[in-house]
């Protein structure tokens, strides 16, 4: 019976699927068959495959705003505990003289992935046989396409996870192959059925906001903010479309579904990266997982579905 492991997209609270992942791989002693990722998510799964956590988790509490980008759209400040994101204007500016088609550029974070996801992890990955999956949009063809890492090499898996994680415009854009691609999450935040499709009979899904909207954001003072603010409100609504189609396709197939949602809000900028937060964030996702296991076995909650 083939088990799925699949992880949403959201940036640097990727550190909080981290945390929950340790706990199901590391002390429940979960196994899966196929490790399923959008955007943040995407950047896990081939680590998660090979049960490397502790490799993954080092990336995850160390990472920041230079090991993702080569021009950072965000000036971020921090005033009396508060961390305050406006966007870069010269930068951007000097971006767009540059030729670019993005407010930033996220080059760094393609070297990154080639140093942490080397070819001896994609060979062992094969070597294995562990289904991994990363997914794209791809907006020249105006449709979500999922990349096996059977069906790739290796230069072109790696390619496809840093497309999967650029969240445009404010990150680099993709472009291979005569077409242009971008975040997996701008189609499917959280590829359930893809999963069920696969083959799997139990889904673990990790997803990167509450069950029940906790957000009320502020009002937009300028343009690039408004962008940022509608474009996570279409993500927001497409990840509830996914798991509402999620849900459908386990109860019309039989599959047992986990859902493990964020508790809190943990933050309303997922392209801010702090290495004490994410840490804190990692924490907490196994913390999280932990006492969802223990109140699972010892009586029902609402927030704990099970489908």
């Amino acid at each position: 019976m083939k088990k799925a492991l699949v992880i949403s997209g959201g940036g640097s609270k990727g550190a909080f699927a981290g945390g929950v992942a340790e706990y199901l791989l590391k002390e429940k002693k979960n196994t899966y068959d196929i490790f399923l990722g959008t955007s943040t998510g995407s950047l896990m799964v081939s680590h998660l495959a090979l049960g490397k956590i502790d490799a993954l988790k080092k990336i995850y509490t160390e990472v920041n705003q230079r090991s993702i980008f080569n021009v950072n759209p965000f000036r971020i400040t921090n005033k009396n505990g508060v961390t305050i994101v406006n966007i870069r204007h010269s930068a951007t500016l000097l971006n767009f003289i540059r030729g670019s088609k993005t407010f930033g550029e996220s080059k760094n974070l393609r070297k990154l992935i080639s140093k942490k996801i080397t070819k001896n992890i994609y060979d062992a990955i094969l070597k294995e046989k562990k289904e991994v999956i990363v997914t794209i949009s791809n907006f020249t063809a105006n449709r979500i396409e999922y990349k096996s890492i059977k069906e790739n090499t290796y230069e072109n898996f790696c390619d496809w996870i840093w497309g999967s994680c650029n969240y445009i415009p404010f990150m680099s854009l993709l472009e291979k192959n005569g077409h242009q691609y971008g975040d997996g999450g701008f189609g499917c935040l959280i590829p359930i059925r893809e999963a069920i499709e696969r083959g799997a009979k139990e889904v673990d899904a990790i997803i990167l906001e509450t069950e029940i909207n906790q957000i009320n954001r502020m009002p937009s003072k300028n343009p690039f903010s408004l962008l940022f603010t509608v474009q996570e409100f279409m993500m927001e609504h497409v990840e509830k479309h996914n798991i509402t189609i999620g849900k459908l396709a386990a109860k019309q197939n039989n599959i047992k579904l986990n859902l493990y949602y964020t508790p809190t809000v943990l933050t309303t900028n997922s392209l801010v990266f702090e290495s004490n937060k994410m840490t804190k964030w990692w924490n907490s996702g196994f913390e999280y997982a932990q006492k969802r296991d223990h109140d699972n076995n010892s009586e029902f909650r609402p927030d704990m579905k099970t489908y």
